[in-house]
């Protein structure tokens, strides 16, 4: 079986120097490799097609045969890096917490000592004196293993 952190290291020099990172390797029993990129500016089939040739010229197919995907991450895939969080800051998101609540909202922080984010949610709030509920935004704080997914919310509005 292919050794996952050679792939991952691998990939790591090739996207050196690049805006693009590494957001994840998945190797199959069957040797099914899917290595998923992402970029501050996007990832375009050159970037992926180049990718390929690089992670081919070093893994040799005559000694052990693999079948390779190189993709960029989706936009309707999970964030899965710490730099994925990064890029998405000031962006519209849905979030799936271990509790089972769901929370749209705007990636508006990043604490850079811990593992956690800070989602601005709009909520209604009675105000005293007024008729009806306000709206406000309510800055709530999550770590990131509080989250089954955070994702990009996709709206057509």
């Amino acid at each position: 079986m292919i050794d996952k952190h050679l792939i991952e290291q691998t990939v790591n020099e090739a996207l050196a120097g690049s805006d693009c990172f590494l957001v994840d390797v998945t190797v199959s029993p069957a040797n099914a490799i899917t290595v998923e990129i992402d970029s501050d500016s996007g990832v375009d089939i050159d970037t992926c097609a180049t990718l390929t040739r690089k992670i081919e010229s070093v893994f040799d197919r005559d000694v052990e045969d693999y079948e390779l995907e190189v993709g960029s991450a989706g936009l309707t895939s999970p964030l899965k890096v710490r730099r994925q969080y990064e890029k998405n800051i000031g962006n519209e998101v849905e979030v799936l917490t271990r509790d089972g609540r769901k929370l749209y909202g705007t990636l508006s922080a990043l604490n850079p000592d811990a593992p956690e984010f800070t989602l601005t949610v709009k909520e209604k709030v009675k105000q005293p004196g007024s008729k009806r509920p306000v709206v406000v935004d309510t800055p709530v704080v999550l770590a990131m293993d509080q989250c089954k997914y955070v994702k990009y919310s996709i709206s057509f509005k």
